[in-house]
Order: C-alpha cells, then sequence, then structure tokens
C-alpha cells in the first residue's frame, strides 16, 4: 500500500466521498503533510528546485483532484479506451513510459469523481452496442497501491459486472489486491500483473513488488474466477535473455492453479523508448544502465504522434518467435492477446 509522504487535496473536493474518506484514513498521521489547496497549481506545493528532485518528491506526492476532461484516450492494443481512475504510480521504474506525459508530474493523482467517471464510460458502452467495449484502468497509472483507501477498483469491478457490453482490465506490478478477491465481478474484469526477469527487476524496477509476490497475487485473483493475465514487459535483448524469460515462464507455470475458469493471457512488449523519455531518464536516473543507444534501434512513429526507438526488425522477429514457441510449449490453456 502506498503510504504518502504529502496529500494535497484540490479546491472544494471534500464533497466528493472519496476524497472524505481519504482524508479521514490519513488526518491523524503525523507523519504526513495534509494540504488543502485554495488554487489548482499542484507543483507549488512540491519540494524541489530541479528534475531530479521534483521527481523523488513527487513519488512521495498523493493528489487528490477530479478528472476535468471526461473523453476518454484511446488504449491500443490493450483496449478501445484508457479508464481513468488515477494517474501515476508510486513506482520508480527507470523505463516507465509515463517519463514522457508525466516526467514533470510524477505524483500520483486519484479523481475523486469516480461516479461521473463510470456514468462517461457506460455511455462510451452503449454507443457501440452490440459490439462491447474494453477498458483499460492503468494506461497512466497503477492503482493497485493505492486501492486499499481508494476503492476505485472495487468500484469499478463492480459496476464492470452488470454491464453486458462492457469490460474492464487493468495491470500491476504490486500485490496489494486482497480487498478485490471476493468482489462478485462475473468475469467482467480481467486483471493482469506485470512481470519480468529478476535480472530487470533488479535492475530497473524500484520500489515495484517481488515477481514472486506478484504471481502470489495472480494466483489469488484466478483462484477467484477472475479472467487473469500476464504482461511480460518491457523484453530486453541481452546476454542469457532467453534461458531468463524461459525460466520466467517456467516459473509461473508451475505456480498457477492447474484448472483455471479462463484462459491464461499473454501481452509481450519489447522495450522502446521516446527522445524526450530518454533526455527525463537520464536527468532523474543520471547512472542508469538501460541501453538506449539511439544508433541501435529503429525510429518508429506511434499512436499519439510521436516516434520511439524499437529494436531492429530482426530483434523483434526473434522475440516474437520466441515467446509464440515457448508459450505454447510451456502452457495448454493460453491465449497470446499480442507481442509487439
Amino acid at each position: 500500500m502506498f503510504i504518502p509522504k504529502r496529500i494535497i487535496f484540490e479546491k472544494d473536493i471534500l464533497k466528493y466521498p472519496m476524497a472524505s474518506e481519504i482524508l479521514n484514513s490519513f488526518k491523524d498521521n503525523k507523519g504526513i503533510e495534509i494540504i488543502h489547496m485554495t488554487s489548482n497549481r499542484f507543483k507549488e506545493y512540491i519540494p524541489g528546485n530541479d528534475l531530479y528532485t521534483q521527481f523523488r518528491e513527487g513519488k512521495k506526492t498523493l493528489v487528490i483532484d477530479t478528472k476535468k476532461s471526461l473523453k476518454f484516450q484511446s488504449c491500443k492494443p490493450s483496449a478501445h479506451y484508457q479508464l481513468p481512475l488515477v494517474t501515476g504510480c508510486m513506482g520508480q521504474c527507470e523505463y516507465c513510459y509515463l517519463n514522457t506525459n508525466l516526467g514533470d508530474k510524477p505524483f500520483i493523482r486519484v479523481h475523486a469523481n469516480l461516479d461521473e467517471i463510470l456514468n462517461q464510460t457506460k455511455l462510451y458502452i452503449q454507443g457501440r452496442i452490440p459490439e462491447t467495449t474494453i477498458f483499460e484502468g492503468a494506461a497512466t497509472s497503477d492503482p493497485v497501491p493505492v486501492e486499499p483507501y481508494t476503492h476505485a477498483l472495487e468500484s469499478t469491478i463492480k459496476f464492470f459486472s452488470e454491464q453486458k457490453y462492457g469490460k474492464f482490465r487493468f495491470v500491476t506490478k504490486y500485490n496489494d489486491i486482497d480487498g478485490l478477491v471476493n468482489i462478485a465481478h462475473n468475469g467482467r474484469t480481467e486483471v493482469r500483473f506485470s512481470i519480468n526477469t529478476a535480472n530487470i527487476i533488479h535492475q530497473y524496477e524500484n520500489g515495484t513488488a517481488s515477481c514472486e509476490k506478484r504471481i502470489e497475487a495472480a494466483i489469488k485473483m484466478a483462484e477467484a474466477g477472475y479472467p487473469t493475465g500476464f504482461l511480460i514487459a518491457p523484453i530486453f535483448i541481452y546476454p542469457n535473455w532467453k534461458e531468463e524469460y524461459q525460466e520466467l515462464l517456467n516459473m509461473v507455470k508451475s505456480k498457477l492453479p492447474k484448472k483455471m475458469k479462463y484462459p491464461l493471457t499473454f501481452e509481450i512488449i519489447s522495450h522502446r523508448y521516446t527522445s524526450i523519455a530518454k533526455n527525463r531518464i537520464l536527468e532523474v536516473f543520471p547512472n542508469t544502465k538501460l541501453p538506449m543507444n539511439n544508433e541501435e534501434r529503429n525510429y518508429k512513429y506511434g499512436q499519439f504522434g510521436y516516434g520511439k526507438y524499437v529494436y531492429p526488425k530482426d530483434d523483434l522477429n526473434e522475440i516474437k518467435a520466441f515467446f509464440s514457441n515457448e508459450i505454447e510449449k510451456i502452457f495448454i490453456d493460453k491465449e497470446i492477446k499480442y507481442i509487439i
């Protein structure tokens, strides 16, 4: 569970029940600074005169605000739309793509107007009937570490349990999911856990749960009848990468229940980065060993209008062939959503 150093409440936010409940949860904790804003300039309340310091202080900061725009962004290939429950993440993964669009706003933002967000979700669903509309709840965040006091995932899972033409999915690197296990989800929510080799987690995934704890949490959700899957990302090519990823897949196989209600899903994403992210990563993590040599990558334009540096075509084909073959060999009831 994320325990912030400071909590910043947007002006007039306490009229929303979620905001009041969060305040009641933390107001007696002397180690947490409670800030009630008179304006909406969040960054004024976060210490630091440079990105290095602002990043670290921002990662200790929880902002309670409202989601102003209810126009949802697209979310290919994971889903049709992003579902904006939370923005930002307590983790300090050095490769994180959020360094591109949240680099100067690394704090965690909880959107207290959840009812309005879910009402808008219903309109998106109704607009595509009879097609099923899928929403991604972790496109710009990891909502699990704040779930014990926001209950945003709980409310959203209950909402989707009643949506014939809507489905919800989210992914996490954490294991604070006990409050979600016994919810009547009706199979409308898919839970995925982001995993990687011990080598990659140790080097780059600062402040996250261990791979073993993530898999333990996945077991709980699978046993509770949730559609369950794994996001293996980002894939890095390095010495012995195939052996280590094969070991990871075998560990998943050995720990999961023998019988699951739904096929186990996999999403495989190779490492990529933008120029903006690279510059911010080098400023925030000056000693990083992330492989970001532009000369060794191909430049590819993405869906949001900016380009990314990706592995060359031959390397991507090797990644696709390896994971396709290994997952097919190791797992029986499974589905590979995509390998990119």
